[in-house]
């Protein structure tokens, strides 16, 4: 018996449209056909076809823009998974580009109370905060905000390597053993969208992570805004028998 007939329509479509995908007929970027289109080439109703768009936008292959069209989404550059420590710029060798950076700002401060709570501080005590852009072969890739407890790092310090990771263990003799860490997705910034070149339909990724040392003492507390069409994250889930 043929499985056509017993699968709904619009899964099958899903699987056609996937298939030209991963043929190469649709590249990614690309717009695809207008639904009156689309569906003729498909042959199927346009409401089959919008099932199967609806379906394809929700596991993120296909991106809609209202008023100007139906996307193919473009594969992120780079991925990593969530339960790994990374270091950006390893990430960015991994993938065989040059990783740069570009400084925004760096100097004490006062912490917000944000800082204050994930970084354990009280009184009058500064932050060392560092703003930078890092780049992958000149492109920017992610916005990054980092700051340090004075108490910890020292009223000497200064960041002297793109890691931050290997710069706090070089510079301030401290070696982050773990983080926790929160992401979230916007999906527009004036001002970090500008800096990383999105245009208002590139939803970027937010990572949060409060660093620990090897007393557990936190010691960086980051905020890293990631372009959402270069990066991916991902997380490997094990079942407890």
């Amino acid at each position: 018996m043929d499985y056509k007939y017993q699968t709904p329509r619009y899964l099958i479509v899903i699987e056609q449209i996937r298939d030209k995908i991963s043929k190469g007929e649709i590249e990614p970027g690309q717009r695809l056909p207008s639904e009156m289109d689309f569906a003729k080439q498909l042959h199927v109703s346009r409401n089959t076809l919008r099932e199967a768009l609806r379906i394809l936008e929700e596991e993120n292959i296909i991106i809609r823009r209202h008023g100007i069209g139906t996307f193919v989404n473009k594969k992120p550059v780079f991925s990593g998974g969530l339960e790994e420590l990374f270091s950006i710029t390893d990430m960015i060798k991994r993938e065989g580009k040059t990783p740069k950076t570009e400084l925004l700002y760096a100097g004490f401060t006062e912490p917000h109370c944000e800082d204050s709570s994930e970084l354990k501080i009280e009184g009058d005590e500064r932050i060392f905060l560092v703003k930078r852009v890092r780049k992958a072969d000149g492109e920017p890739l992610v916005y990054c905000i980092d700051k340090l407890p004075e108490k910890v790092i020292g009223s000497d310090y200064n960041l002297s390597d793109e890691s931050m990771l290997k710069s706090l263990q070089k510079d301030a003799g401290i070696t982050i053993s773990y983080a926790e860490a929160d992401i979230k997705t916007i999906s527009y910034h004036k001002e970090i969208s500008k800096i990383l070149n999105c245009d208002r339909n590139t939803p970027l990724l937010i990572l949060k992570q409060t660093h620990y040392d090897l007393n557990d003492i936190p010691v960086l507390y980051s905020l890293n805004y990631f372009r959402s069409d270069q990066v991916s994250f991902n997380v490997l889930r094990k079942r407890i028998f």
